[in-house]
């Protein structure tokens, strides 16, 4: 099973909260109690996304984090590798040649590059503006493309 950790999970809500409203500054305490997250956890998720350029720290009384980057600019492979690395989906791709084992018998080494490069390459191709919105349950979608085509 390929999964997201925890922290990269908390990264995506903290910064989809955040791109709801772009232009604001946004505390850690506030962020906790908007995402029912425990503020030292969201305290060190926002520090690591103003590390890599995501956030950008207003310090005084005021301060807290905003967006240093329009919510398009950011993509969903950068707030994951911002908490988590670079996305290696084995040991191989993690830690290079040597790091395993059965690297001399695994006949399926040389294509776990390319599904790591494709699975990379997806998560880069979502926007945090994307993700921001909220998606509207299937029979509401569903709804709404029929009033708007009159077949329903």
């Amino acid at each position: 099973m390929i999964r997201l950790s925890r922290m990269a999970d908390y990264a995506v809500l903290l910064m989809t909260t955040i791109a709801r409203d772009p232009n604001s500054v946004h505390a850690a305490l506030t962020m906790a109690e908007a995402t029912s997250l425990p503020v030292p956890t969201v305290s060190k998720v926002l520090a690591n996304m103003a590390r890599d350029g995501l956030l950008e720290s207003i310090r005084g009384r005021d301060g807290g984090y905003r967006l240093a980057r329009a919510p398009e600019a950011i993509s969903v492979e950068q707030i994951i590798s911002a908490v988590d690395g670079p996305i290696a989906l084995t040991v191989c791709i993690e830690h290079g040649p040597g790091s395993c084992g059965l690297e001399n018998c695994c006949p399926s080494r040389v294509n776990w590059r390319r599904i790591n490069d494709a699975m990379s390459q997806a998560l880069a191709g979502v926007s945090l503006a994307e993700i921001a919105v909220p998606a509207l349950p299937p029979s509401v979608e569903l709804s709404r493309v029929a009033a708007a085509t009159g077949t329903g």
